[in-house]
């Protein structure tokens, strides 16, 4: 239990349903969906609706997600990909011919064929029961006009310069130069519009028809390899989930192209240690999670490209004796020497919503358009703000990155629900690109190994080791940051240093499941301006 003379927050306690996203007005538009009698796949659609509107540099109908579904509570989840893909005309002689390695900034090969809109009417199709209408309306007015929270804010603010290069986006986002302060209110009326045509239409609102057609038109000006065929054909995916067993829960994650397999495999290491005794922030618990997310890392080469996912390899790398046998390189009293530093890669920010309903139908949702703003390239009628998910390709082509026709690259958009018995107990994610898996794994470690609830558990300070660099919040004390030095690890504090700019690690939400008690237990990251709301 938290020290109440401390700041601080308690997690939020509800019986008939729960959401926790990283915006008040997101968590209140899913909230009166399930009020009104919606289900939790309907609250998740409004939500990630909303959240496109009100937290425009981290998600949109410009970009993608991916999903996983406990229905009625059950500890078999369902994986949905609505991953972006490159263009079917996207092949490495092109862009060898070309000259390009990776997507320049701010062209039109960083933008992959956005995946949320498609998701949102296949998802609402199978799994909702109200129509896209209702569930887009709250979007719609905030897109008239909304208040500019203060985390949302401070993003903005250091968003600006890479704001005024292309003139439909610093119209819309920094039309006097600057970003809008904390309260300002902000209008996307051409998005308005959009958002209506896609709640009349469904999916041909936007894969067909005028904004197909404003998206597809600026990229081809633009030099992009996209057409009006790979918007109409583009289609996401259901898809089997991968798991692993930790301390007696299943910890459930979508498959490849999501890197949520590199959360189950540190778990698979750390279940070779005892927590016991140790401190959350004891430099012994952070060491082993640290080497821990390294060794993972380090399999990331051993995945196979989009459509080439070996099932046996899977299998093999989050098996329990292959995280057994990466664990024993781990030395309590000294860091590994030989293994690649985690690579920075493609940033990516992200918003993640969490909805449990009265039935105990689990929705854990992840969309993205990758980076700050995306591409920063906005189609110029229609307002759709483009993803950069194509930053990721390469023209390498033993890299499971490598460029070709409607691949998806390598993806962290990695929600996650964890389960025992029978039953779902969590639905939870984090956002902050790399970072994510390593936190998942520190979320459910926080958990099953230290007694959390969901509250501690995402308010806990954090570590990640990047490039070498190892990155420590505030909260972790200068003793054991001495101690983490003396092992051999490059320290730097979250708040100084290279990446200043980049401010905490990751943000989170989650809900926890009392089947006991039959309630609802949500926690808010306060990394953010998120919030827990139930009734």
């Amino acid at each position: 239990m938290r020290d109440y003379e401390l700041p601080g927050r308690s997690a939020v306690h509800a019986i008939h349903g729960m959401v926790v996203t990283p915006n008040p007005l997101a968590s209140l538009a899913a909230l009166e969906i399930l009020k009104s009698g919606g289900n939790a796949m309907d609250g998740a659609i409004a939500a990630s609706a909303t959240l496109g509107v009100v937290e425009p540099a981290m998600s949109g109908i410009g970009g993608d997600c991916a999903v996983l579904i406990a229905p009625k509570g059950k500890a078999e989840a369902i994986a949905y990909l609505g991953l972006g893909r490159a263009p079917a005309a996207a092949n490495l002689d092109w862009y060898r011919n070309a000259g390009i390695d990776r997507a320049p900034p701010f062209s039109a090969h960083m933008v992959a064929v956005p995946g949320l809109v498609d998701s949102w009417v296949r998802l609402a199709a199978d799994h909702g029961t109200i129509g896209l209408d209702r569930l887009l309306a709250p979007a719609i007015a905030h897109a008239e006009g909304y208040p500019v929270s203060d985390r949302v804010a401070r993003d903005w603010e250091q968003c600006v310069p890479l704001l005024a290069h292309d003139p439909h986006t610093r119209a819309q986002f920094v039309p006097h130069g600057r970003a809008p302060r904390p309260g300002a209110l902000h209008r996307r009326p051409a998005l308005a519009a959009t958002l209506r045509r896609i709640a009349a239409l469904g999916r041909d609102g936007f894969y067909k028809g005028p904004v197909a057609e404003d998206i597809v038109g600026y990229l081809r000006g633009l030099g992009g390899l996209h057409t009006l065929e790979d918007f109409e054909t583009f289609s996401g995916e259901y898809a089997k989930c991968v798991e692993t067993r930790y301390r007696g829960h299943a910890m459930i994650m979508p498959p490849p192209p999501s890197l949520g397999i590199l959360t189950l495999l540190m778990l698979n290491i750390l279940a070779r240690f005892d927590f016991g005794g140790m401190d959350p922030l004891s430099a012994d618990r952070l060491h082993l999670e640290i080497e821990a997310s390294r060794l993972a890392y380090a399999e990331r080469a051993t995945l196979g490209a989009d459509g080439a996912f070996d099932p046996a390899a899977i299998a093999r790398m989050v098996s329990p004796s292959h995280g057994a046998t990466l664990a024993a390189h781990i030395r309590p009293g000294r860091t590994l020497e030989g293994l690649p530093g985690i690579p920075k890669g493609a940033p990516a920010e992200t918003t993640y919503i969490s909805v449990v309903d009265r039935d105990r139908n689990a929705v854990s949702f992840m969309a993205t358009i990758v980076d700050f703003f995306g591409s920063r390239l906005t189609a110029p009628d229609s307002g759709v703000l483009l993803n950069n998910r194509g930053e990721y390709f390469t023209t390498k082509a033993a890299d499971p990155n490598a460029w070709a026709s409607r691949k998806r690259p390598l993806s962290f958009s990695l929600p996650g629900i964890l389960a025992k018995d029978d039953h779902s107990v969590m639905s939870f994610g984090i956002v902050g690109g790399s970072y994510q898996p390593v936190g998942m794994a520190h979320i459910a470690t926080n958990v099953l190994d230290f007694g959390m609830d969901a509250q501690e558990a995402l308010t806990l300070a954090r570590a990640f080791s990047l490039d070498g660099v190892l990155d420590l919040e505030r909260g972790i004390s200068e003793s054991v940051a001495l101690d983490l030095a003396a092992r051999g690890h490059k320290v730097v504090r979250r708040s100084e240093g290279p990446r200043r700019e980049n401010g905490p690690l990751g943000a989170g939400q989650a809900i926890w499941i009392d089947r006991e008690e039959g309630t609802l237990a949500g926690g808010a990251d306060p990394r953010k301006d998120s919030a827990a709301i139930g009734y």
